[in-house]
């Protein structure tokens, strides 16, 4: 596992203009994972890579999939996806770069990190995310779109490939500028539309109590979205025991004592 800063990213490349237009024309496009598609097509063939997902880390919360794809086609990576960002995202390196990132001006600059199979200690996740859809490696374009915003393409390696190679890494930096600053472009078009109300409810909670935490911002969303305890439980992957502890903790944070007393903190932080 390792991480790096792409400051002054070498020159472009050769470039297929085909794709680098499809992967222009999918920005904003109507169809979900069509943006995820064109990333694919545009950089498949300069490492092996096999599937692409995009996420967008916001406001200190769980990720949230703007788009997938797959070489293989299906809705598979998808629920890969899902079952990531409900129950696995707090183990992704990603995670602890996000947090640990100092502060500069959105979009001036990119983290490249790299997360082998082999760098998964945990069984679960290493289970879900890396040996159930086949994928040895990933390496993960990570840029930060405004103050509590983080975008991260992530590209996959089927095993059969091993890890990626040096000079595989370096073709990539050529065009990751490229795809992070189309990535950008695509959030700005459409991401933010696919935002759920439930999720900018938990944005305007974390910022009326920055001290939630990422399990207490779980609970919380699951409770705004009409899940019981056990459905709680079961999405993110705890005993319903731990979702009652960790909403007991989140509403004495909040200062509350009942799911009526959250709505209403909820619909007073809505702007009028």
């Amino acid at each position: 596992m390792r991480a790096w800063y792409l400051d002054r990213p070498p020159p472009v490349g050769t470039l297929d203009l085909n794709r680098a237009t499809g992967l222009v024309a999918a920005l904003g496009a109507a169809e979900t994972n069509a943006f995820a598609a064109a990333v694919l097509r545009l950089l498949g063939d300069v490492a092996a890579i096999s599937q692409c997902t995009v996420f967008a880390y916001e406001a200190g919360l769980r990720p949230r999939t703007v788009a997938v794809a797959d070489y293989r086609g299906g809705a598979y990576l998808r629920e890969v996806a899902d079952i990531y960002a409900r129950r696995f995202y707090a183990l992704d390196g990603n995670q602890q770069i996000v947090a640990e990132a100092s502060p500069r001006k959105p979009g001036t600059s990119l983290t490249m990190h790299q997360q082998a199979i082999d760098d998964i200690k945990h069984e679960a996740y290493r289970a879900a995310c890396y040996s159930g859809p086949n994928v040895s490696d990933r390496i993960a374009l990570l840029s930060r779109q405004s103050e509590d915003v983080w975008l991260s393409v992530n590209l996959y390696r089927d095993r059969q490939y091993g890890v990626f190679r040096q000079d595989e890494i370096a073709r990539l930096e050529t065009l990751a500028p490229l795809v992070v600053h189309a990535a950008q472009q695509h959030y700005a078009l459409s991401g933010q539309r696919q935002a759920s109300i439930p999720q900018l409810m938990l944005a305007r909670l974390l910022r009326h109590c920055p001290a939630l935490s990422k399990r207490e911002l779980d609970v919380l969303r699951g409770v705004l979205e009409g899940h019981t305890t056990n459905e709680i439980a079961e999405l993110i992957g705890v005993k319903a025991s731990s979702v009652t502890t960790y909403q007991k903790r989140a509403y004495r944070r909040l200062g509350i004592s009942s799911q009526r007393q959250l709505f209403a903190l909820c619909l007073n932080s809505l702007p009028a």
